[in-house]
C-alpha cells in the first residue's frame, strides 16, 4: 500500500500536473520523467522509501552521483547535471505545495557552475592568411572586405562595433578610431598602421564607387563606413561572411566566428605583454574579471610551448 509521501507515486502526481496544468510540451515532459526516473532509482538505492525521508545531503549526494555516474549511466556535464537537478528542485517544490511533506530539501541545493569555455584566438599566422585572402582579388568588394577584416583585428572590436561605424569615427590624423559598444558605451581605440592603410585603400578606391551604386535609393546610410554592393550599411550576417569566406580562401579549417578577431586581438595583445587592464579599455569589458579570461588562454598556450620545447618536460 502506498502512501502520499512514496517517491514513485508523487512523481507521477507531479508528471500529471506538468502534463496537464502546465501544459509542457511532450519532450520537454520525457526529459523530466527520464531525470526523475534517475532520481527514483537513486532514492531507492539509498533505502529512502518516503519523501519525508529526504534532506538536503540527499540531493546534494545525487548531484555528486549525476557528476561521477556509474555503470549504467555516463557522467554528466556541469550542463546536463544542472538540468537534471532542475527537475529534482521543480518536483521537491511541488512536494511541498502540495502538502506531501513539509519542508524542500533540494532549496539549498545550487547546480554545479557551467565550464568555463575559453575563447578560442587563432594563431597569428592564421590570421595574417585571412586578411590576405580577403584583399587578395583586389576589387571594390575586396578592399572592403580586407579594410573590415583589419579594423575587427587591429582594434578588438565587435563586429557589430565595426558595421556601425561611420566614417567620421575614423581620425586618420590621432589614429584612433570611435567605438560604440553595449549601452551605447563610447571608446576611443588607437588603430595600426595596417588598419589604416586598408582602410584609406578602401576610402579612396572602393567606397566612392559602392556609394554611386546606391545613388539617392539608400537612405540614411550616407555617412556609414562600410557599405555593401548596393551602397547600404554593411550588416552584421554580411561582415560575418567576409570573414568566413576569407577563412576558407586562406585554407584555414578552424572554425571562425564574429568574435574570432576580437578574440585573437586580445590573446595576441596578452601574449605580446600587454596589461590585462589595458585590453580591458580596448575591449569595453566593463569588469576586468571578463578579460581575464584571456590569460587562461595564454596560460594554455604557455603550457602547450613548455610541454613539447622543454627536454624534461615529459616522461
Amino acid at each position: 500500500m502506498t502512501t502520499p509521501g512514496e517517491p514513485q507515486r508523487a512523481v507521477r502526481t507531479y508528471l500529471d500536473h506538468l502534463s496537464v496544468e502546465r501544459g509542457l510540451a511532450a519532450n520537454t515532459l520525457s526529459s523530466y520523467r527520464r531525470d526523475l526516473r534517475r532520481y527514483l532509482g537513486f532514492l531507492a538505492r539509498s533505502g529512502i522509501d518516503d519523501l519525508g525521508q529526504v534532506t538536503e545531503a540527499t540531493v546534494s549526494a545525487f548531484l555528486v552521483h549525476l557528476r561521477e555516474g556509474d555503470s549504467e549511466h555516463p557522467a554528466l556535464s556541469s550542463t546536463s547535471a544542472a538540468r537534471t537537478l532542475v527537475a529534482v528542485r521543480g518536483f521537491h517544490k511541488f512536494a511541498v505545495r502540495d502538502g506531501l511533506v513539509e519542508t524542500d530539501p533540494a532549496n539549498g541545493v545550487k547546480p554545479p557552475a557551467p565550464t568555463k569555455r575559453l575563447p578560442k584566438a587563432l594563431p597569428l599566422s592564421d590570421v595574417e592568411a585571412i586578411l590576405e585572402a580577403a584583399g587578395a582579388p583586389g576589387t571594390t568588394l575586396a578592399l572592403r572586405d580586407r579594410a573590415l577584416l583589419e579594423v575587427l583585428y587591429g582594434t578588438g572590436a565587435r563586429i557589430s562595433e565595426a558595421v556601425g561605424l561611420d566614417v567620421d569615427d575614423l581620425d586618420q590624423v590621432d589614429g584612433t578610431v570611435l567605438l560604440r559598444g553595449k549601452g551605447s558605451k563610447e571608446r576611443l581605440v588607437p588603430v595600426g598602421s595596417y588598419a589604416q592603410e586598408a582602410v584609406q585603400a578602401y576610402l579612396v578606391r572602393a567606397r566612392p564607387e559602392l556609394v554611386a551604386a546606391g545613388s539617392s535609393r539608400v537612405t540614411g546610410t550616407a555617412g556609414a563606413l562600410f557599405l555593401n554592393a548596393r551602397g547600404g550599411r554593411l550588416s552584421r550576417q554580411s561582415a560575418w561572411a567576409v570573414l568566413v569566406r576569407a577563412a576558407e580562401r586562406a585554407g584555414v579549417t578552424r572554425d571562425v566566428s564574429p568574435h574570432t578577431l576580437r578574440h585573437s586581438f586580445a590573446t595576441h595583445l596578452l601574449d605580446g605583454g600587454a596589461d590585462v587592464r589595458v585590453v580591458q579599455e580596448l575591449l569595453g569589458h566593463a569588469s576586468v574579471t571578463t578579460t581575464q579570461v584571456y590569460t587562461l588562454v595564454t596560460v594554455e598556450n604557455l603550457r602547450e610551448v613548455f610541454a613539447t620545447a622543454h627536454p624534461r618536460a615529459r616522461s
